[in-house]
């Protein structure tokens, strides 16, 4: 029988097996990288978790054996292994242990009927803690990130607490008061306008109802998103947004392992996968946060990392075509979808169109934006194509350096209207997303992409967009698309960018044209 282990990180990390506190490591990482295992809890890349918690030019992989070895000490047993790791991820199996904070949301989030007061003032002294307190500074400036919204998350949970106790039938009138002052304290703006909204029928104070159980309460929801800095209530937003995801993982036939991720909540809405997505950061992204909030208003957003990057596994021996077809199937498989609209931009166009005609039950509306039919190998000049095998050459040996150099040959064709900040935060988001032999990989998997002889098969309802004077990939290849599919409708869009910005207002274009069509036909 294993020990039953106690994982507290709501104050310093603490771990306790059969009520008696383990030893950890005396490193800070190393005890960071336990408490992000746990929290997360689900596997991370290696080359991950260097980044988050080792500098060059010390030894990162080193670094991380050692750090692994130190807490398998602490928290393996011989009849059970926490610590999880194969060539590529690490995980930590929390099956069976207590996590005091994911214990906490999970009882806020899907308790079935009203909490007990005993039970949620427990919950409010423990929130009372600073969750993983002493470990800011463990990692780089993204694990602070992380921490701080995971911080914000616990913040969010104790206001839930202090306005569920605050409105609670048992909790008496002095109590009340209490519990009131509290949550004012912690959450003006939505305490306040809770009181509002109830004035009418409690005009002495706040009506004392039970909240809705399964969600963080609309006056949370009001906090978050009143806040008078645009540019918070975007990163708010983003980070909400990132933890909500559901992601799990499903596997190939050749035993590759795919990552998806769903949000929201309605009909399903599949966007196919395109190389330099990343489950993890597209929330964050100056250019796929907005337009998958878009996509997922009223609907279930489902997405999935290209195989060879992302969190799907990166050592992989096909990126090929077919390849990226079964993958999207999968996904789809394993899922249960039935019917849907699917979403392909890029290449993810074609791997679309491949899809509709092999399933064209399932699709129920195609929307392709910035794609291509056939690749640089079939269409390009002997000109072009040698500058691309350049390119290639170049992107092996220079895309995982600190130089951006290599990687602005793509950032400038991608993106070339957008914001220096943008264009610096895209650098480096290419460089995270996958390997450089990867990289060098992908772009002569593209290139040999053909379905020209399967657009006129396609039977679905099909809008192509594409951007008028897009650097990478021509307007006429996008209009050679729809001109190609029966019925397909097609939009230019007034931009010189291959990847959308926000910011442009060829972007609300592009997302109000979508949103018609899926009206119009009724999907």
């Amino acid at each position: 029988m294993s020990q039953a282990l106690e994982i507290s990180l709501l104050g310093e990390l603490r771990v306790r097996a059969m009520g008696q506190e383990i030893v950890l490591p005396a490193s800070k990482k190393a005890r960071a990288l336990l408490a992000f295992l746990v929290a997360t809890g689900r596997p991370h890349r290696r080359e991950r978790l260097c980044e988050l918690f080792w500098d060059l030019p010390d030894d990162p992989k080193a670094a991380l054996r050692w750090a692994l070895s130190k807490l398998r000490r602490a928290v393996d047993t011989p009849d059970r292994l926490r610590i999880i790791a194969d060539r590529e991820r690490v995980q930590f199996d929390a099956e069976g242990i207590g996590v005091d904070i994911l214990d906490i949301h999970a009882r806020l989030r899907n308790q079935a009927g009203m909490l007990g007061v005993i039970e949620l003032e427990d919950m409010a002294t423990r929130l009372g803690n600073m969750l993983l307190d002493g470990l800011d500074g463990a990692g780089d400036e993204a694990f602070d990130a992380w921490l701080t919204a995971e911080r914000e998350d616990v913040h969010l949970a104790q206001v839930e607490v202090y306005m569920r106790l605050a409105t609670h039938r048992d909790v008496g009138p002095a109590a009340s008061r209490k519990w009131q002052r509290l949550w004012l304290e912690a959450d003006p703006e939505g305490a306040e306008a809770h009181q509002r909204m109830r004035s009418d029928t409690s005009p002495a104070g706040l009506q004392r109802i039970t909240s809705p159980p399964g969600l963080l309460s609309d006056h949370v929801v009001l906090a978050e998103t009143s806040s008078a800095d645009p540019a918070d209530r975007v990163r708010k937003a983003r980070a909400h947004a990132l933890r909500a995801q559901n992601i799990g993982f499903c596997d190939v036939a050749d035993g590759t392992r795919i990552a998806y991720a769903s949000i929201g909540s309605g009909p399903p809405i599949l966007k196919a996968a395109n190389w330099l997505n990343h489950l993890e950061f597209d929330w964050s992204s100056p250019i796929w946060g907005r337009s998958f909030a878009e996509l997922s208003r009223g609907r279930t957003l489902i997405r999935y990392d290209e195989r060879g990057c992302g969190l799907s596994d990166w050592d992989v021996d096909d990126l090929g075509f077919d390849a990226f077809v079964e993958d999207l199937e999968v996904v789809a498989d394993t899922l249960g979808l039935e019917r849907f609209p699917l979403v392909g931009i890029s290449q993810g166009c074609a791997v679309s169109v491949e899809y509709a005609v092999r399933h064209p039950e399932r699709v129920s509306g195609l929307i392709l934006i910035s794609g291509y039919a056939a690749g640089w190998r079939f269409l390009a000049s002997p000109e072009e194509q040698a500058r691309r095998e350049a390119v290639i050459t170049l992107t092996e040996l220079g895309w995982g350096t600190d130089n951006p150099a290599y990687r602005h040959i793509f950032t400038q064709t991608f993106m070339p209207d957008a914001s220096a900040e943008t264009l610096d935060w895209f650098d480096d988001f290419q460089r995270q997303t996958t390997s450089p032999k990867n990289a060098a990989r992908f772009q002569e998997a593209f290139g040999r992409i053909d379905v020209r002889h399967r657009l006129g098969q396609v039977k679905a309802p099909t809008i192509v967009l594409h951007s008028r004077y897009d650097q990478r990939i021509p307007l006429e290849l996008g209009q050679a698309v729809a001109a190609g599919i029966p019925g397909a409708q097609f939009v230019a869009l007034e931009s010189r960018n291959h990847i959308l910005v926000d910011q442009e207002p060829a972007w609300q274009v592009c997302l109000g044209a979508i949103h018609r069509f899926l009206e119009e036909n009724g999907i």
